[in-house]
């Protein structure tokens, strides 16, 4: 009896020892808030050149969203210290509504990966991830310098050909202030939007002052046709100032059936959506005449105060169409935001917003209108 309960206690030990190379860390997001959206009442009659029928398009002009700022999440980090420099890692993030409770996409988890850091050779991890466009767009020149978006409103995204990956394999690897990675993703004969194959990479720089870099990435679908997307930006900061500015473009080839995920609602969060899939133009053949799709953005975070940020963002787009017939689009949009932090946790924040469409094409919201504004005031706390 003494002999087992000796066992148990080696044992008991030598666990205790193999868990405490290990750390696992809980973290999170929970944003809410109260947004007015203008112009969102349904159309008052039908505008068959859009495939606008009447009583169409309504938005609810008061909500409670789920995400002003941020996304409201739930993740699990977990390290393991394997000796030599080596270290084991992995991510699980799950997405959720925080108005309603429920799950915020389709796939419980939007990240889940495993992988390997070695001091001397960088990293590798494999499973969903985001992908090579999102990691450049909220690492090197940012929306605004405490929060890479606004979750309500992020055109930018709507850039990043859906953000994450399935059946990811990423390198990534950092000398000095250079960074790279680069991605790869089978398609394994699956459908799904995310499942489609991918290969990428980006390179940036930082010194703490000069933020530079690019990115690209070829997402091919199950019919063999390829969405091509390059970016390339910069950002400064100097004490309280933070500015940027970049260039994205989307080229897809004609009839892929990516493009109606690609070129949907995402440049358009926030405000509703637009007639015919996003920026796609007027006409039967609506959601698979886009050719190319061009981005430049800007804008700049001044620090107040110790609490108090103040920041502006602007976004053009300019939509060439596959078919002659179908005018080009064009589509601007503006954000400007005020984040006051009560603590390094928590922070208060009101949002103003307008998209309009201003091109000859007459792309317009699904109940006619051709500008929109928001504005939202929002809690958020991270932990």
């Amino acid at each position: 009896m003494k002999k087992a309960a000796l066992a148990v206690a080696a044992l008991a030990a030598c666990t205790s020892s193999a868990w405490a190379q290990s750390s696992v860390t809980l973290y999170g997001i929970v944003d809410a808030a109260a947004r007015y959206t203008s112009n969102s009442a349904a159309a008052p009659a039908a505008i068959p050149a859009y495939g606008i029928a009447a009583g169409a398009g309504a938005v609810a002009p008061k909500q409670l969203i789920p995400g002003g700022m941020s996304q409201s999440r739930l993740g699990l980090n977990v390290t393991e210290d394997l000796g030599g420099g080596l270290k084991a890692l992995v991510n699980m993030e799950h997405r959720f509504n925080s108005d309603i409770g429920t799950v915020a996409a389709a796939d419980f988890w939007r990240q889940v990966w495993v992988g390997l850091q070695s001091s001397d050779l960088g990293q590798i991890r494999m499973g969903r991830q985001y992908n090579v466009l999102f990691d450049i767009y909220t690492s090197t020149y940012a929306s605004f310098r405490y929060s890479p978006y606004i979750e309500a409103f992020k055109p930018e995204l709507g850039m990043s050909l859906g953000a994450r990956q399935d059946n990811m394999v990423k390198y990534l690897v950092q000398v000095g202030n250079v960074y790279g990675e680069v991605q790869v993703s089978a398609g394994e004969g699956n459908t799904a939007i995310n499942a489609n194959k991918s290969i990428g990479g980006l390179l940036r720089y930082n010194d703490g002052t000069i933020g530079a870099g690019g990115a690209y990435l070829q997402v091919t679908g199950s019919d063999g046709k390829k969405v091509k997307a390059s970016t390339l930006g910069a950002s400064y900061t100097a004490g309280p100032l933070y500015a940027h500015v970049a260039w994205a473009s989307n080229k897809f080839d004609e009839g892929a059936n990516l493009q109606a995920a690609f070129t949907a609602t995402s440049l358009l969060a926030g405000n509703g959506n637009a007639s015919n899939a996003g920026l796609a133009s007027p006409g039967a053949q609506a959601a698979l005449s886009v050719s190319k799709r061009d981005m430049w953005l800007l804008g700049a975070t001044y620090q107040v105060t110790a609490q108090l940020n103040l920041g502006a963002s602007y976004w053009h787009t300019t939509q060439k169409a596959q078919f002659a017939v179908i005018p080009d689009s064009k589509l601007d949009q503006i954000a400007v935001v005020a984040d006051y932090a009560f603590s390094k946790r928590t922070d208060a924040y009101v949002e103003f917003d307008n998209t309009k469409f201003s091109s000859s094409g007459a792309v317009r919201f699904n109940n006619g209108v051709t500008s929109r504004a928001g504005t939202m005031v929002g809690l958020r706390h991270r932990f």
